[in-house]
């Protein structure tokens, strides 16, 4: 599956595009960096209305509208303001990650701190789950 690059893995600007033209509309500033190159899935529709999330686990350097061939591996669950919001995480082929504790903090953290500059915006982690799961929503997703 493909995956649409909006943000750059160490940096705290997030760049909004038209998810069906993929045409650049602005960039805004967050209160976190991106831990992994970040951007949604083509060709799904998420809880909240949006095309399905998706970090990219890689210590490669990605850049913002490339688009790559992904693999999930896991996912984590999330509600934003009430919405589903969960997460896809898949790595780039031939390459290998592990979803250990150490890689489920950093999400908790990013994810905690991100949006904290937004006054009344709520953002709760539910579980890390595996590679089943994640397909298993990525199918339920596809238009």
């Amino acid at each position: 599956m493909k995956v649409f690059i909006e943000n750059e893995a160490g940096t705290n600007i997030k760049n909004l595009f038209n998810e069906e033209t993929l045409e650049y509309l602005k960039s805004v500033e967050v209160s976190a960096n991106y831990p992994f190159p970040y951007g949604f899935l083509l060709n799904t529709k998420s809880g909240d209305g949006d095309n399905l999330d998706c970090f990219v686990l890689t210590n490669k350097s990605l850049k913002s509208r490339e688009i790559v061939q992904v693999e999930p591996i896991g996912m984590f669950e999330e509600i934003e303001d009430g919405e589903e919001d969960h997460k896809i995480l898949a790595i780039l082929a031939g390459e290998s990650w592990e979803i250990d504790e150490k890689l489920e903090q950093t999400f908790k953290d990013f994810s905690a701190k991100v949006f904290s500059h937004l006054p009344g915006k709520k953002k709760v982690i539910g579980r890390f789950l595996g590679k089943e799961d994640a397909m298993r929503l990525v199918e339920t997703s596809q238009r």
